[in-house]
């Protein structure tokens, strides 16, 4: 359906299926990472797909969380998280990360940075930020972070989610 063709019928752009919407969206590759923050000592973290880039100057990103999360209570109160980029090797860790109701961090190569967040091990790079604003959108929340620190890992593929399935890019993907 076109723009055009929702303006004849009469059918307002907010109106758009959520199965159709997120069609769109599995058509559109994504860089996967995992959140992770801390509750105290307990270890916190989710997948996630929708890490955007906001600002260099000051360094801003962004992600989303459904409001139905599990990480949703302590992500709505902590100062600081990590988001850590995997590379395509990791498509364990963002499954593992992404399952509901298990010990995330078990199995997991991780440890503490000195500031209590936890970071994984192996990635292709993690930053680690401080929560500046946190927006309820929809169903959902949109995390800003301002990134205080960097680390970038080893030289590797990307891992990327598209189409409902794990990708990577590699050097000769370039056009």
């Amino acid at each position: 359906m076109t723009a055009h063709n929702c303006i004849e019928t009469g059918q307002r752009p907010e109106d758009l299926a959520s199965d159709r919407f997120r069609a769109i969206f599995r058509r559109h590759p994504a860089g996967v990472a995992v959140v992770t923050f801390a509750d105290g000592e307990r270890p916190i973290g989710f997948t996630a797909t929708s890490v955007i880039s906001v600002s260099a100057e000051p360094p801003l990103l962004a992600f989303s969380v459904a409001g139905t999360s599990s990480s949703w209570r302590t992500l709505a109160v902590v100062p600081s998280v990590v988001v850590n980029f995997l590379a395509a090797g990791q498509v364990d860790i963002s499954a593992r990360f992404a399952t509901s109701g298990i010990d995330r961090f078990a199995g997991v190569d991780w440890r503490r940075l000195q500031t209590g967040e936890p970071v994984l091990e192996g990635t292709l790079s993690w930053v680690r930020g401080e929560v500046v604003n946190r927006t309820s959108v929809g169903a959902s929340h949109l995390v800003i972070v301002r990134v205080v620190e960097s680390h970038h890992g080893p030289d590797a593929a990307p891992l990327i989610y598209y189409d409902r399935a794990y990708h990577q890019v590699d050097g000769s993907s370039a056009l």
